[in-house]
């Protein structure tokens, strides 16, 4: 993969990142800023249009390849329904660096007017309750329900919060994707999809989750709480078997541990799995392994069908590219996919902040929104807002 330059390390990458300019994606393998665009994967014009998105994107890299152009990288995103349009790009200028480090990094609010969820906090217990006696009547096994947070903040500039979020928890996944005519998508995710270096794939899935404690004895309790727990070992189950089934197809030999742990970001406890493996072809690209795998069970449900029209029916918005994928993919095949959650879309006039709980059969309203309410306390961090700034 060329680059234009590869500084030491990723701070100056992400103080370089410009809104409307630039895309970047951080993890801890290292740090990419693109710059520009060079050449736009064309749209597929298909009901399922992801099916043929790897084709796509080979196209657009031997585009890139004829002409001469240095970079053969695609970077960006790809949203969560089948058919909508991904925003994947070769950028003009690609630099990489090394993996953001933990820094203190305080923002404070700049002309947020109001706050307004999407849908209602009763609306959404209705939902859960909804899809509850669904599960129970045996439409499906799981679905996953997500509700926004309007923010109305006119002129609002995602730079800032991107700097908090990967100086916060640099462990993880942070991104912000240039979506168009003054459109970011930005976040940081502690859900690795997939990435494939070389033969080498990996994938890290997520699902049963706690909000964490300021009290270390509370937080400790939490997270064995959450280990113990029936409920969210069965909703965990049920995506790392669907992710490790997915990725045996692709693998002459695949390591899947037989119970998961537990990881945490700055505000979430995650039941976790590390799964690893040896890819049988290397002609498989990272690209096609993770459009293989999306959406996986942790956002969308299980069976998928009868999830998505779950969600189709209960939710109030269109999710756009929240519980998408975002990431890159190089024309070695190599590249890195994470799940996009905790996440925010900014626009001219504000920006809508996302988060989702699994609902299983023994799932409980109340409970379910108080872990979408933790879970935004991820972004609300980043904009110097509080928990209790959500209705």
């Amino acid at each position: 993969m060329s680059t234009v330059s590869v500084p030491d390390t990723g701070a100056e990458l992400i103080l370089g990142y410009r809104p409307g300019e630039s895309s970047l994606f951080a993890s801890p393998r290292g740090t990419m800023l693109a710059e520009g665009a060079y050449f736009a994967v064309p749209p597929s014009g298909r009901p399922d249009g992801q099916a043929d998105l790897a084709r796509r994107v080979r196209a657009a890299l031997g585009v890139a390849d004829a002409a001469g152009h240095p970079v053969r990288t695609v970077v960006g995103a790809v949203p969560f329904a089948a058919g909508a349009d991904a925003c994947l790009i070769v950028p003009r200028r690609l630099h990489r660096g090394g993996a953001p480090a933990a820094a203190a990094y305080r923002v404070l609010p700049s002309g947020i007017r109001a706050l307004r969820p999407v849908p209602e906090p009763e609306r959404y217990r209705e939902a859960v309750a909804r899809a509850v006696r669904q599960i129970r009547a045996g439409a499906y096994t799981k679905t996953v329900l997500a509700r926004s947070l309007r923010v109305e903040a006119p002129g609002f500039d995602p730079a800032p919060s991107v700097r908090a979020l990967a100086a916060r928890d640099p462990g993880g996944y942070t991104f912000a994707v240039d979506l168009g005519a003054g459109r970011t998508l930005f976040g940081a995710s502690p859900e690795l999809l997939v990435s494939r270096h070389g033969r080498t794939v990996t994938a890290n899935p997520l699902a049963g989750s706690a909000a964490r404690s300021a009290d270390p004895a509370e937080d400790h309790l939490r997270a064995a709480a959450l280990l113990a727990s029936v409920k969210d070992r069965h909703e965990h189950a049920m995506v790392a078997d669907q992710v490790a089934a997915v990725l045996d197809r692709y693998c002459t030999s695949l390591t899947v541990p037989p119970t998961p742990s537990v990881t945490g970001t700055a505000t979430m406890w995650h039941l976790s799995t590390l799964i690893t493996g040896e890819l049988a072809d290397d002609a498989v690209t990272a690209l096609e392994l993770a459009t293989a795998l999306h959406p996986t069970p942790a956002v969308c449900g299980t069976p998928t069908g009868a999830a998505r029209a779950a969600i189709a029916e209960l939710e109030a918005f269109d999710r756009g590219f929240y519980t998408g994928m975002v990431g890159w993919v190089d024309a070695d095949g190599d590249g890195e996919w994470a799940v996009t959650i905790r996440c925010a879309t900014a626009d001219p006039d504000g920006l809508d902040l996302f988060a989702g709980a699994g609902v299983v059969a023994d799932s409980d309203p109340s409970a379910e929104l108080a872990e979408t309410t933790a879970k935004l306390r991820t972004l609300l961090a980043a904009l110097g807002l509080e928990e209790s700034d959500v209705a």
